[in-house]
């Protein structure tokens, strides 16, 4: 197995001058399991951290076959559970625009970190592009696992997984920005 390299997250400059809220974006596969609920539960924090004007979150899959339709029923049933609902959101595909539009891009797996890259032949915004669970306490070998087609189970891990990442996501980007309540 390869090993991972953490480097620290980079505050975008119009973004740390406050110009503009910090734009973060999660992306999977098909944009309804894995980074909807990233998308929900980072909202979450970051309304309860008192941030909420400082930040745009949005999430996207690197297919298509789900353009247009809600996150799968089990992820807004695991969500709900936990005091959070998703049922709003609707999935759309990454786009290349995507890379220079959003300042912190998060993958769910090493695939879809190389589909969004693929995105940008150039690499001029590669920087941007990082594994969500390289900001995991307990990343495993830093792949959310897609609940997709297993059990219950499943989404309650993921759930497990994205809600403890999330919070240190956005402690991170609290100190690199400095941003106070």
């Amino acid at each position: 197995m390869s090993t991972i390299t953490i480097k620290p997250l980079v505050p975008v400059e119009d973004a740390l001058r406050g110009d503009r809220p910090i734009r973060v974006l999660f992306v999977c596969l098909g944009n309804i399991c894995r980074s909807p609920l990233a998308e929900g539960v980072f909202r979450h924090h970051v309304d309860r951290a008192g941030l909420t004007d400082r930040f745009e979150i949005d999430s996207a899959g690197t297919g298509r076959w789900h353009v247009g339709e809600p996150p799968d029923p089990r992820m807004r049933g695991t969500a709900r559970d936990r005091g959070l609902s998703i049922d709003d959101q609707r999935a759309r595909q990454a786009q290349g625009t995507d890379l220079r539009y959003y300042d912190h891009i998060f993958t769910m797996d090493r695939s879809n970190l190389h589909d969004v890259l693929f995105l940008d032949p150039q690499g001029a915004n590669s920087y941007r592009v990082r594994l969500f669970r390289e900001f995991d306490p307990d990343p495993e070998d830093y792949q959310v696992p897609d609940p997709y087609s297993g059990q219950q189970e499943g989404f309650d891990l993921v759930f497990n997984i994205v809600d403890r990442t999330s919070a240190v996501i956005l402690s991170k980007l609290t100190d690199a920005y400095q941003l106070r309540a």
